[in-house]
């Protein structure tokens, strides 16, 4: 998700100033997608340029935007357009993996056992924070958490896939014999 299509959703409710734009933003997502003010308020410059919204009359020490037709007609083509999986950012996980398979010296269990402890413990505490939201406000930050438990339980489900298949590689690559453990460098060190 672009902060650009964020904001101009929440200005479809009206007209907000950068720090009430943050705190709805966080408040909405339940804090999962921390917003730093400058990013808002270098994100509405570049709105106000595009025409998508429009900066009104200072209030209070503050500048309140509003959005513009085409900032609707923007964000209602965002919502109706779906997420395509190219839009979504790199796969760091997926990445990691491929590159501890090329590089020697990597214990790639290890890195899949690390991976899925903390997708565990994650998946977890989005859990506990889901029973903590019952109030009829908490729809969206319970969407929020529902979306982060089903993609820590994917993630746990494609770790137990890549350790499988692990094994069968090394199966077929040492004709059944037992592997020898690659042992994880500190490169710290």
């Amino acid at each position: 998700m672009s902060i650009r299509h964020g904001l101009l959703a929440l200005l479809r409710r009206g007209p907000m100033h950068g720090y009430q734009l943050r705190s709805s933003f966080e408040e909405s997502t339940g804090g999962t997608w921390p917003l730093n003010i400058g990013q808002v308020y270098t994100t509405l410059a570049r709105l106000e340029r595009d025409e998508l919204v429009r900066a009104l009359p200072e209030a209070e020490g503050q500048r309140p935007y509003e959005i513009t037709a085409a900032g609707r007609a923007e964000v209602a083509a965002w919502f109706a357009t779906p997420v395509e999986r190219a839009d979504r950012p790199r796969d760091e996980l997926a990445v990691k993996l491929a590159l501890a398979i090329t590089t020697p010296g990597v214990d790639v269990a290890a890195v899949v056992q690390a991976q899925r402890t903390a997708s565990m413990r994650a998946m977890q505490e989005y859990t506990r924070m889901k029973r903590s939201a019952e109030a009829p406000g908490d729809l969206p930050w319970r969407l929020v958490l529902d979306a982060m438990v089903f993609q820590a339980e994917a993630e746990l489900r494609w770790l137990d896939h890549c350790e499988s298949s692990l094994r069968r590689y090394e199966h077929k690559q040492t004709g059944g014999a037992a592997t020898v453990q690659l042992e994880v460098v500190d490169e710290r060190a």
